[in-house]
C-alpha cells in the first residue's frame, strides 16, 4: 500500500509542477496530451482507492455536484474599486496629490500593471491550502464560487513552499479572464451548437464562473493573473513588488507586464506603451493600474469611502461605441466573397473615426438581426475593420426591414452562390472587377502558371490603368507597354514578356489550378488531369455524376466545378486564353515505378530533396503524398529527426524508407 500511496503522491507532484511551469513560468515541459495522460493515470488510481483523494489533488478541478444557488462570503478587507484617470493630465494630478500627501518632493516609486478586462475574484488560503474563493460582489460581500475556481488550473490548490513558507492566512485578489483566441473558439463552438454567443471575453469569463454546475466551468478556457493582497497572517512584505515576487514563489500566475516605475514620467511612458501594445496582447486590457510600491506609504495615504488614495486606473481610449446604421451594403473581396458591411454614422472609437463595420456574412446579420436605422454597439480591435457587437433593439425605429444579401454580385451582376454547408456567399465570375487582382495573383503564382517576375505591384499597376480586366488579357501584354510602367525598365519588361510566352506551354493541371475553381487545389487538379487525359473540353462538359465517380472528388467539389462551368463568362475566359496561344501539353510520365493508389508520407529533416520535390516525384508516378500517417499509408520516408510519425508507422507496420531507399524504389 505504501508503494501505491507513493505513486499517487508522485503523480500529484508532477501534475502540480507542470501546472506551475505552464501557468506561472510560461515554460511547459510536456504537451497538453501528455498532461492529460498523467491526469488520467491519477484519476484511475484514486478511483480504485477513493479514501486517498485529497481536496488539493489535481483531479478535484474537474467539477462537483451542481449547486442550487450561490452562498455569499464577506471579505475581511473590502475589495475597493479604483478611481479613474481618463487622460494623462489626470495621471499627473494623481502624482501631485500623492507627493503632497506623503510630503515628498522627489519622485515616488510606483508599480505599473495592466488593467485586465475580466472578473475580479478573491482566493483564501489557510496554512497553504485553498479553502474558499469569491467574486468581488459589492466589495463587501461576494458570491461563493469556490468549486468553480478549483477548476482553473492556474490557481494552486496548495501553495508551493520550497522557496517561501506558507502564511497562516493568505488572501489574494486576481482577475479571471479568457484569452482572445479561446474566446473566438468558444463562440464558434456555441454558434455551431446553436447557443447564444458571448458579446466579449469579459462576459464569457463572468458567465463561466457563475455556472451552478462546476462541470460546465471546467470546460471553459479560464485563466487568471493575481495582483493584490488582502489579509496576510504569518508573513510580512515591505513593498507591493516584494509581494508579487512572493506570489510567484507560492505558485500564482502574475502578469509579465508588471513593472517598477520611478516618477510620473515613467508612469506616463508605461501607460502609453501599454496602450500601444493593447491590441497585440493575447487577452483584453482596458487600461493601466498605477500603485504606490511602499506598503507603509500606502498606509499613510489611506483610503476614501470607495477607493484607495494610493492607486489609480489609467483608462485607454474607448474601443467600443454606439452609433446608427445608415445603410447596409454588400462588398466583394478578392476571393469573390460577398460580405455585408454596415455603413454607420461616423463615431470616434479606439483612436479613429469609424464609418463602416463588417457584418461578416448573412448568418451573422440574421443572428444580430441588424437593420438599417438600428442603434448598434460597435467594437474596434487592432487595425481590422470594426465589427457590430450587438443591436440595441430598444432604440429600433418602427417599420425597419430585415436585410438579405443580393442574389447577384453588386459589382459585375453575376449570380451569387452560397454552398449549403458554408457561411460565405461568393461571386464566381473570373472577370469580376472586384476580384481581378486576386485572380491574377493566383493565376501567375508558382503552383499555377508560374510567371516569373509578375508580382503584386505589377498587378496593381495594370489593373489600376484598366489594362487587365480578366486573366486572359495577360497573354496580350507587349514589351512596349510594360516598359512604360513605373519602375519597369526595358530589360525587366523583356524578361516578363519571355516568362509569359513560356507560360503559354503549360499542363492541364497547372491551368485548372490557376483558374481558382473553389476547392480545387494542386493535388485535385492533377487527379482531374489524369481522369480527363488533359482534355479541357471534356472537363468543361463534365456532369455531377461523372465527377463524383472520380476517386477523391466528392459532391462539394463536383458541385463547385459544375457551377463554375455553368457561367458563360468563365467559359469565355478559357476560350480567350486558348485563342491567345495557351497550349495544354501532356506531362511526360517519368520512367520508374507505378505508384498508382499508393500514399507516401515524408517526415524528419530531408537532406537529399525537398518535400515539394518529393511530392512531385510521387504524384508524377501516379501516387499521392500525405501529411499524416494512417491505415491507408503505403510508405513512410524518414529523414533525420523523425519523431511521432515514425513511431506510428512502426506501430501500424508500414514500410519505412530512408531517402536513398525511396529514390531507389521510385526508379525501379
Amino acid at each position: 500500500m505504501s508503494d501505491f500511496i507513493q505513486k499517487i503522491s508522485e503523480l500529484r507532484r508532477q501534475l502540480n509542477e507542470h501546472n506551475y511551469r505552464y501557468y506561472v513560468l510560461d515554460d511547459p515541459l510536456i504537451s497538453d496530451g501528455e498532461y492529460d495522460l498523467l491526469l488520467r493515470k491519477l484519476e484511475n488510481l484514486e478511483h480504485s482507492h477513493p479514501e486517498l483523494i485529497t481536496v488539493d489533488s489535481p483531479t478535484q478541478r474537474i467539477g462537483a455536484t451542481p449547486l442550487k444557488a450561490f452562498n455569499t462570503i464577506t471579505h475581511r478587507i473590502p475589495l475597493l474599486s479604483l478611481a479613474n484617470a481618463m487622460n494623462e493630465a489626470e495621471l499627473r494630478a494623481f502624482d501631485e496629490r500623492t507627493r503632497k500627501g506623503l510630503e515628498k518632493l522627489e519622485p515616488v516609486d510606483y508599480i505599473g500593471e495592466p488593467k485586465l478586462d475580466g472578473l475580479a475574484v478573491e482566493l483564501v488560503y489557510e496554512n497553504g491550502q485553498f479553502v474558499s474563493g469569491s467574486t468581488r460582489g459589492d466589495g463587501i460581500t461576494g458570491e461563493d464560487i469556490t468549486t468553480n475556481l478549483r477548476t482553473i488550473r492556474g490557481i494552486p490548490l496548495a501553495l508551493r513552499t520550497d522557496e517561501l513558507a506558507a502564511p497562516i492566512l493568505l488572501e489574494v485578489r486576481g482577475e479571471v479572464f479568457i484569452s482572445k483566441t479561446d474566446f473566438t473558439k468558444l463562440n464558434a463552438w456555441r454558434s455551431a451548437a446553436e447557443q447564444t454567443i458571448f458579446v466579449n471575453p469579459r462576459n464569457a469569463a463572468a458567465g463561466s464562473l457563475r455556472q451552478l454546475d462546476p462541470a460546465i466551468t471546467a470546460r471553459r478556457p479560464l485563466s487568471i493573473f493575481c495582483y493584490q493582497a488582502g489579509t496576510i497572517t504569518g508573513t510580512t512584505f515591505d513593498t507591493h513588488w516584494d509581494f508579487l515576487q512572493g506570489l510567484k514563489k507560492w505558485g500564482f500566475p502574475v502578469s509579465p507586464l508588471i513593472e517598477k516605475l520611478v516618477g510620473i514620467e515613467a508612469v506616463i511612458h508605461y501607460h502609453r506603451q501599454l496602450e500601444t501594445r493593447r491590441n497585440k496582447l493575447p487577452y483584453e486590457i482596458d487600461g493601466s493600474v498605477i500603485k504606490i510600491n511602499s506598503f507603509s506609504q500606502q498606509d499613510r495615504l489611506g483610503i476614501r469611502s470607495r477607493s484607495p488614495r494610493w492607486a489609480i486606473a489609467g483608462k485607454f481610449k474607448a474601443q467600443q461605441a454606439t452609433t446608427i446604421v445608415v445603410d447596409i451594403s454588400a462588398s466583394v473581396g478578392r476571393t469573390g466573397a460577398v460580405t455585408p458591411v454596415a455603413n454607420l454614422e461616423p463615431v470616434f472609437v479606439g483612436g479613429v473615426t469609424v464609418s463602416n463595420a463588417t457584418l461578416h456574412n448573412q448568418d451573422e446579420v440574421d443572428r444580430l438581426d441588424v437593420r438599417v436605422g438600428d442603434t448598434v454597439l460597435i467594437e474596434r480591435a487592432g487595425d481590422v475593420i470594426p465589427k457590430v457587437v450587438k443591436v440595441i433593439t430598444e432604440k429600433r425605429p418602427t417599420e425597419t426591414v430585415e436585410y438579405h444579401l443580393p442574389e447577384n454580385c453588386p459589382v459585375c451582376g453575376h449570380p451569387v452562390f452560397r454552398p449549403p454547408d458554408e457561411s460565405v456567399a461568393r461571386c464566381q465570375n473570373l472577370a469580376c472587377p472586384a476580384q481581378i487582382k486576386g485572380r491574377i495573383e493566383h493565376f501567375v503564382s508558382k503552383g499555377a502558371l508560374d510567371i516569373d517576375g509578375f508580382g503584386t505591384k505589377l498587378v496593381d499597376q495594370l489593373v489600376a490603368i484598366g489594362r487587365i480586366q480578366s486573366v486572359d488579357q495577360l497573354f496580350g501584354l507587349t514589351l512596349e507597354e510594360l516598359a512604360k510602367l513605373e519602375r519597369m525598365g526595358e530589360k525587366s519588361a523583356a524578361n516578363i514578356v519571355a516568362a509569359i510566352a513560356s507560360a503559354k506551354q503549360t499542363t492541364f493541371a497547372r491551368f485548372i489550378y490557376a483558374l481558382g475553381i473553389r476547392n480545387v487545389g494542386e493535388h485535385l487538379a492533377r487527379v482531374l488531369e489524369k481522369e480527363f487525359a488533359g482534355n479541357i473540353d471534356r472537363f468543361i462538359q463534365s456532369t455531377m455524376e461523372e465527377l463524383i465517380e472520380i476517386y477523391e472528388v466528392g459532391p462539394i467539389v463536383a458541385e463547385g466545378v459544375v457551377r463554375f462551368w455553368s457561367d458563360d463568362s468563365n467559359r469565355a475566359v478559357i476560350k480567350a486564353c486558348l485563342q491567345a496561344g495557351l497550349t495544354l501539353v501532356k506531362p511526360e510520365r517519368p520512367a520508374g515505378a507505378d505508384l498508382t493508389g499508393k500514399t507516401f508520407v515524408f517526415t524528419g529533416s530531408l537532406e537529399k530533396f525537398s518535400r515539394t520535390a518529393a511530392k512531385e516525384m510521387v504524384e508524377k508516378l501516379g501516387g499521392r503524398a500525405s501529411g499524416s500517417v494512417g491505415k491507408n499509408t503505403a510508405f513512410l520516408v524518414a529523414g533525420p529527426g523523425a519523431g511521432s510519425k515514425l513511431k506510428k508507422a512502426e506501430k501500424l507496420k508500414i514500410r519505412i524508407f530512408s531517402e536513398d531507399e525511396f529514390l531507389a524504389y521510385i526508379k525501379s
